[in-house]
């Protein structure tokens, strides 16, 4: 599903350059879980939005599905984020002005789909919100949030499931649940999952560990 290949990420920083990521390579099966850590600084964000096709590399590849992410140009980027992957975020990401359902809807619509709706309540209701589809974010607590994040992320039944700090922003109980919810939908829908966390004990229940150390896996 992922095939990285010597990936370099320089940035511009004053006078010089700072080197964010040095030479990594690394693959990922299908249906595999991942979990990426590292302490804080460590490229942990950077490698998930070169992965995503977000940022582009300063050397090396990124493979999605045998298809190199990193030689698109960002319309055909955005189609295969489209059509493979699903992002979750820490800060949740949700529009403002949409309501649960409207915000789970929005990438089914972008793909044209006329069941856009009906996916995303189904969906929804498999996250527990079916009594929340027409609340807008501000009235829905943060594991709430996260929740409607969760199922726009998994209303296109993505074939790759990136997770940024998913739990970073809530409580213990409220974070376990959201955990336990992803690992569900990944084992049903044989999604591969790779997750950005400071957490062991989540990085323990994936697959595999990869540990990044100044840039370095």
């Amino acid at each position: 599903m992922i095939e990285v290949e010597g990936l370099g990420k320089d940035v511009k920083s004053g006078d010089g350059t700072l080197t964010i990521l040095h030479d990594i390579s690394f693959r990922v099966s299908e249906g595999e879980a991942v979990a990426v850590v590292g302490a804080s600084g460590s490229g942990k964000t950077t490698l998930l939005s070169l992965l995503a096709g977000l940022d582009s590399p300063s050397r090396g590849r990124v493979r999605l599905a045998g298809e190199e992410i990193s030689a698109l140009d960002e319309d055909a980027r955005a189609a295969l984020r489209g059509r493979l992957l699903g992002f979750v975020f820490q800060s949740f990401q949700l529009l403002p002005a949409l309501t649960a359902l409207e915000n789970a809807a929005l990438p089914l619509e972008l793909m044209g789909r006329a069941d856009a709706d009906t996916q995303a309540s189904a969906m929804l209701g498999r996250v527990g919100l079916a009594e929340r589809l027409h609340h807008y974010p501000k009235h829905l607590s943060g594991g709430e949030q996260q929740r409607v994040a969760l199922a726009r992320a998994f209303a296109v039944a993505p074939k790759l499931l990136l997770a940024d700090e998913p739990t970073g922003n809530l409580d213990a109980a409220t974070g376990a649940e959201i955990i336990e919810l992803m690992f569900a939908m990944n084992r049903e829908a044989g999604t591969t999952l790779v997750l950005v966390t400071h957490d062991e004990a989540l990085a323990a229940r994936c697959g595999r560990v990869l540990r990044l150390a100044a840039g370095r896996l």
